[in-house]
C-alpha cells in the first residue's frame, strides 16, 4: 500500500481539474464584501445580545420568542424583506425561574449545579437529608421502600476527577486536515449490520421517558416514595469526539463545568417526575466521601420552574430574506441557516449563537454593501433542533417534500443550496461537501479568494447531527461550514460554560465575512449548484426521527 503523506493530501482538498469550466467570480463585489465584513463586523454585537440577553433560548420558553422578535427586529433595520415566523408544533414549553442548592451540613457549601430540563420545582425552599441509592435490578427496590420520603438522592457514584493532560482546544492542524481529506467507513450501529450511525455529539438521558425501562421504573419509584429531589454528575464520559467530522478525541475538563443530564422532556407529565440537578463532580464526590464516614449531609435546596403548555404552536423558525433581482433567477433561493435554540444549562453562546450571529451578520453584509442578487438569498434561524432537528425538519417538510416519501413540492425544484454553521466559536477552514463531488471544483475556485483568511480545505465525507441534514435529506446540495472547534467539545457544548466569554472575537468576523461571500456567489452564477442523485425515500416520519444537536 502507498503511504500518501498528508501534505499531498491537503492539496488534494483542493487540486482542480485540468478541464474544468470557469466559475465567473465577481472579485470587486468580494472585495467589498472582506472590507464591511472585516473592518466593520457587529457579529460580536449579534451573539452578545442573543446569550447575554436572551439565553438560555430553549424551544417552547420565553427567551428563544424574545430573541425571534430582536432577530426580526434587526432585519427589519437592515432593510431586509418580509421578516417573519413560520410555526410548527413543539409541545410542552419550560424555563427555569430560580434555583439555589447549599450544603448546609457537616459544613456549608454554595453547590454548582443546575437542574434537568423540563424538571419540576421543589414547592418552595426545602432542606433534605441526602443518601446514596444504587439500584440495578428489581431485588433493589426493596432495600429502599419507605425509607426515601424527604429525602434528596445521589443516583451515581463518585467519579474519579483527572488532572488536563488531552487536548482541550482544537485547532485543524496539519494531521487533522489531512483526515478531513477522508471519508471513512460508516461505523454499524444497533437496528442493523452495516448501518450507517449519524455520528453525532453525545447526549444526555432523559429520566422521564422511555415507559418499561429500569429508568422509568426507579423513576415511578422515587415518586411513589416521596424523594424530594435527585442529584447526579453528568456521564462517565470524560472525553468528547468531534463526531462525524473528525476523530480527535478532546477532553472534558472538570473545574465546575457541568454537562446536565436526566430531568424529563416535552412530553413529559411533569407530575410523574421528581426535581433533577446535575451537580459539579466535585461536590458531588464530596458528599459521597463524607457519607462513606459516617456523617449525615443535608442540603437546603429551592428549584422553581415554569412550564408552558401548548394552546397554540410554539414552535417556530425565523425568516427574512434579501429577495432576487434576475427577472428569471429570483425566484430560486440560496438559503442560509443556524438553529437559534438552545439547551436550558447556559446561555448558548458557542451552541449556538454564533451560528445564528455569524448568518445575521453576512445578511448585514450583502444588504449594507448594496448587492443585487440574481437569485434570493434567505436566512432562517431554526427553533427546535436540540430535540431533533424538529424546526429545520418542518420548514424543509413544508417547502420541500417528504423524505419518507420523496414526493417533492414545487419550491424543491428552485432552491439552490442551503448553508449551515453549527460548530462552535471556530475560523471557517472550509466546507464538508457532503459526498457531493460535482460541486467541489465550484467550490474550489470560490475559497481562492479567501485563502488569506484560511479558507482552504474541502472535506468529501457527508456529516450529520445539525440542520443542513433536514435538507441533504432531499437531496438538496445542503452544506456544514469546517470550523475550528477550540473548545467546543471540550468545554461549552451543553455545559453551564457556553457563554460568551468563550467566543473568539476575530474567528467569528472570518466565519460571518466567508458565509456572505458564498451566499453571495451561490446566487450570481448562472447555475444552480449541482446536486447528488435523489436519495431513496425514507419510509419513516421526520418529526420523531432521532437526532439533532446532542
Amino acid at each position: 500500500m502507498r503511504i500518501v503523506p498528508s501534505a499531498v493530501l491537503i492539496l488534494g482538498l483542493i487540486a482542480l481539474p485540468a478541464a474544468q469550466t470557469s466559475e465567473k467570480i465577481d472579485l470587486g463585489a468580494i472585495a467589498q464584501i472582506r472590507e464591511e465584513g472585516l473592518s466593520r463586523s457587529q457579529v460580536m454585537d449579534h451573539i452578545s445580545w442573543l446569550s447575554d440577553v436572551y439565553g438560555p433560548r430553549l424551544t417552547g420558553g420565553p427567551g428563544i420568542l424574545q430573541a425571534s422578535d430582536w432577530a426580526m427586529k434587526k432585519f427589519t433595520e437592515w432593510g431586509l424583506a418580509n421578516p417573519h415566523r413560520e410555526t410548527w408544533q413543539f409541545g410542552r414549553g419550560w424555563s427555569l425561574v430560580r434555583f439555589h442548592a447549599t450544603m448546609i451540613e457537616p459544613q456549608v457549601q454554595p453547590l454548582i449545579g443546575f437542574p434537568g430540563s423540563w424538571t419540576p420545582g421543589t414547592n418552595g425552599t426545602i432542606t433534605g437529608e441526602v443518601v446514596r441509592v444504587q439500584i440495578d435490578t428489581e431485588a433493589d427496590f426493596e432495600k429502599y421502600r419507605g425509607k426515601l420520603s424527604g429525602r434528596i438522592v445521589l443516583t451515581q457514584p463518585a467519579r474519579e476527577v483527572r488532572m488536563l493532560e488531552g487536548t482541550i482546544v482544537s485547532r485543524m492542524g496539519e494531521k487533522e486536515m489531512a483526515e478531513a481529506a477522508t471519508t471513512p467507513v460508516p461505523r454499524p450501529r444497533a437496528g442493523g449490520p452495516g448501518a450507517a450511525g449519524r455520528g453525532g455529539r453525545g447526549g444526555a438521558p432523559s429520566t422521564g421517558s422511555g415507559q418499561g425501562t429500569m429508568a422509568n421504573r426507579i423513576q415511578q419509584f422515587y415518586k411513589a416514595e416521596g424523594v424530594a429531589a435527585t442529584f447526579n454528575r453528568g456521564g462517565d464520559n470524560v472525553t468528547a469526539s468531534i463526531g462525524s467530522d473528525l476523530s480527535m478525541q478532546q477532553q472534558r475538563p472538570d473545574g465546575g463545568t457541568i454537562f446536565p443530564s436526566g430531568g424529563g422532556s416535552r412530553t413529559t407529565d411533569p407530575a410523574t417526575i421528581v426535581p433533577s440537578v446535575t451537580l459539579a463532580v466535585e461536590h458531588y464526590n464530596r458528599m459521597i466521601r463524607v457519607l462513606d464516614k459516617g456523617v449525615p449531609v443535608k442540603v437546603e435546596l429551592n428549584l422553581e420552574t415554569k412550564f408552558y403548555d401548548e394552546t397554540t404552536p410554539n414552535g417556530f423558525n425565523t425568516v427574512a430574506e434579501i429577495p432576487g433581482t434576475d427577472p428569471v433567477l429570483k425566484d430560486e433561493v440560496v438559503l442560509l441557516g443556524a438553529h437559534l435554540d438552545t439547551v436550558a444549562a447556559s446561555t448558548g453562546a458557542t451552541d449556538n449563537a454564533t451560528g445564528s450571529g455569524a448568518m445575521m451578520e453576512a445578511m448585514r453584509i450583502l444588504k449594507t454593501i448594496g448587492v443585487k442578487p440574481r437569485r434570493t438569498i434567505r436566512v432562517a434561524l431554526w427553533g427546535g433542533e436540540e430535540e431533533g432537528l424538529l424546526g429545520s425538519r418542518a420548514y424543509a417538510r413544508d417547502h420541500y417534500g417528504d423524505p419518507a416519501t420523496m414526493q417533492l413540492k414545487p419550491e424543491h425544484a428552485k432552491i439552490s443550496a442551503y448553508f449551515n454553521s453549527d460548530n462552535g466559536t471556530g475560523r471557517v477552514r472550509g466546507i464538508w461537501l457532503q459526498g457531493n463531488f460535482a460541486v467541489k471544483p465550484v467550490f474550489a475556485q470560490w475559497i481562492e479568494p479567501l485563502r488569506d483568511l484560511g479558507v482552504d480545505a474541502l472535506g468529501p465525507r457527508a456529516v450529520a447531527s445539525t440542520d443542513h441534514s433536514s435538507f441533504d435529506a432531499l437531496g438538496i446540495p445542503a452544506f456544514q461550514f469546517m470550523v475550528d472547534r477550540l473548545e467546543y467539545n471540550s468545554r461549552t457544548h451543553h455545559s453551564n460554560m457556553d457563554t460568551f466569554d468563550r467566543v473568539q472575537r476575530d474567528d467569528m468576523v472570518q466565519q460571518a465575512t466567508v458565509i456572505a461571500v458564498f451566499a453571495y456567489n451561490a446566487a450570481m452564477r448562472d447555475e444552480k449548484l449541482p446536486r447528488k442523485p435523489l436519495p431513496k425515500p425514507s419510509g419513516r416520519g421526520t418529526a420523531t426521527e432521532a437526532g439533532g444537536d446532542r
